[in-house]
């Protein structure tokens, strides 16, 4: 058999996997791109009527748009900080020889792998609860006054609450990244008297930089997302101040029952988060070819 008759026939059997994987991309995003040129409204269907891009004209002119492009910007930066630079120095940590090395890595890991929503009813009942949450029973201890954290530091508290779930995982890529570092490099670095800041800042960095852009890629993407930890702790509010894309389109959607301006905004979403991902993948691609 040729090599042409084989990648046909591979090509012949992967087929029905693609097709059903793109009909199942692109029927749900032409129903969205369907629904977003209508005024539809689930409280009357019946004056239901093509609009054409009206829709997208009143999403983007909204300023709660602007608001909400804001918030996810915030989220993400402020995220991608606290990720990035904790998971260089969590990994730093669990790289150090330590008894029960195994037990402390999947502790630190465990976070990663507990549901949005129930981490989120963990940090709003068991933490930052402003009675009962161990932040005020430890404010209390030292005679200061409790923070209501959803009502007075909102955004900031969601931050914590989606930090706390990702660091891990930068954690895990960048230790990885860091236990593939040669042994040599240590050895010479040592031998030229590098002390602990010149080995970090000219080897071990520089060797993390594929890495850490693997970790602003992924999550990034993952980000622009946010869904779960803002609807269970703060609802949005108060006003617009936890309010970012994914919510505001939930909220247009299934609050205000706005189906065509719901799916515009979901368009608007797809859009900025491929525009996002393109700029990301090009500048991982030069940074894997330098």
């Amino acid at each position: 058999m040729s090599t042409v008759e084989t990648r046909a026939i591979g090509r012949a059997l992967v087929a029905p996997s693609v097709a059903l994987l793109f009909i199942w991309m692109i029927v749900p995003l032409a129903m969205t791109i369907y629904f977003s040129t209508l005024r539809y409204n689930l409280l009357n269907p019946a004056l239901a009527g093509f609009v054409g891009v009206e829709n997208y004209v009143y999403f983007l002119s909204d300023p709660a748009f602007f608001t909400a492009l804001r918030n996810t910007l915030t989220l993400i930066g402020s995220v991608l900080a606290i990720t990035v630079v904790g998971g260089v120095g969590l990994a730093l940590l669990l790289d150090q020889p330590v008894w029960g090395q195994p037990i402390v890595r999947l502790m630190v890991i465990a976070p990663f792998f507990v549901m949005p929503t129930v981490s989120a009813l963990i940090w709003k009942n068991l933490l930052m609860h402003p009675v009962t949450g161990l932040f005020a029973w430890l404010a209390n201890l030292v005679g200061a006054k409790p923070i209501d954290w959803f009502a007075q530091a909102p955004l900031f508290s969601v931050i914590l609450i989606v930090a706390w779930q990702w660091l891990p995982f930068a954690a895990l890529i960048l230790l990885t990244a860091l236990q593939s570092l040669d042994e040599e490099q240590k050895e010479a670095a040592e031998m030229d008297g590098a002390g602990a800041f010149s080995y970090f800042a000219f080897i071990v960095l520089p060797h993390l930089a594929r890495p850490i852009t693997v970790v602003i890629l992924i999550e990034t993407i993952f980000l622009l997302t946010v869904f779960a930890e803002i609807f269970v702790t703060t609802g949005g509010g108060p006003g617009l101040q936890t309010t970012n894309i994914a919510f505001l389109v939930y909220a247009q959607a299934l609050l205000q029952y706005d189906v065509g301006g719901a799916s515009a905004g979901g368009i608007v979403a797809v859009v900025l988060a491929n525009v996002v991902a393109f700029f990301l993948v090009r500048l991982i691609g030069r940074n894997l070819e330098a």
